[in-house]
C-alpha cells in the first residue's frame, strides 16, 4: 500500500489504523486452534508471493541477499510472535484454543509501525539508495512471508506437542 502524500484526507491514514485495530481486538480474545488448517494461509502467501516475483527479472545478487535476510527476519519476527502466543487444551475434548498476548499483540504495532517508516523513507530516499520503491515493497512483503510461515509452524509444533501430551495423559490416568 503506497504512502499517502502529505495533503492527503484524513480518512486515507484512518483506513490502515482501523484494520490494525480489528487485528489487534480480534486478537484479544481465544479462539480454536485447528492443526490440520495451520497450513493454509502459509500456502496462500507463499503462492501470492510466488506469483507477483515471477512476474518480476531476476533479481541481483545484492537483491537476492536482502531477501535472504528479509525471509530470516520475518522468520524470526513470526517464531518470536508465536512463542506469546498462549495454547490451551481442554483435557476432557482435547480442544484447543490460543490467544495472543499482550506482548505479541505489541509486537504487530511496532512491525507495522517499522514497516510505515521504511516505507515512507524507501518513497522519499529511493533514488539516493539507488534501489526502486518495488524492491523495498518485495523485502517488506518477504519479511511478511517469513512471519506468517515461521508463526504457523510454531503453534502448529507447540500444539501438537501439548495436544499429545494431554492425549497421553488421558489415557495413562
Amino acid at each position: 500500500m503506497p504512502t499517502p502524500p502529505p495533503n492527503a484526507p484524513y480518512w486515507t491514514y484512518m483506513i490502515p489504523l482501523v484494520a490494525l485495530a480489528l487485528v489487534i481486538l480480534r486478537s484479544r480474545r481465544a479462539r480454536r486452534l485447528r492443526i490440520e488448517t495451520l497450513w493454509i494461509m502459509p500456502v496462500v502467501i507463499l503462492a501470492l508471493v510466488g506469483l507477483s516475483f515471477s512476474q518480476q527479472a531476476t533479481p541481483s545478487p545484492l537483491m537476492l541477499a536482502a531477501y535472504i535476510t528479509a525471509l530470516a527476519i520475518g522468520a524470526l519476527l513470526g517464531w518470536w510472535r508465536a512463542r506469546f502466543t498462549h495454547i490451551t487444551v481442554d483435557r476432557a475434548t482435547h480442544q484447543l484454543t490460543s490467544q495472543a498476548s499482550p506482548l505479541g499483540v505489541l509486537l504487530i504495532l511496532a512491525i507495522f509501525a517499522l514497516r510505515y517508516g521504511i516505507r515512507m523513507f524507501a518513497s522519499e530516499n529511493a533514488s539516493a539508495m539507488h534501489v526502486s520503491v518495488n524492491a523495498v515493497a518485495d523485502v517488506a512483503l518477504i519479511i511478511t512471508v517469513g512471519l506468517v510461515c515461521a508463526q504457523r509452524l510454531e503453534i502448529a509444533l507447540r500444539a501438537s506437542r501439548l495436544l499429545n501430551e494431554a492425549k497421553a495423559g488421558a489415557t495413562s490416568a
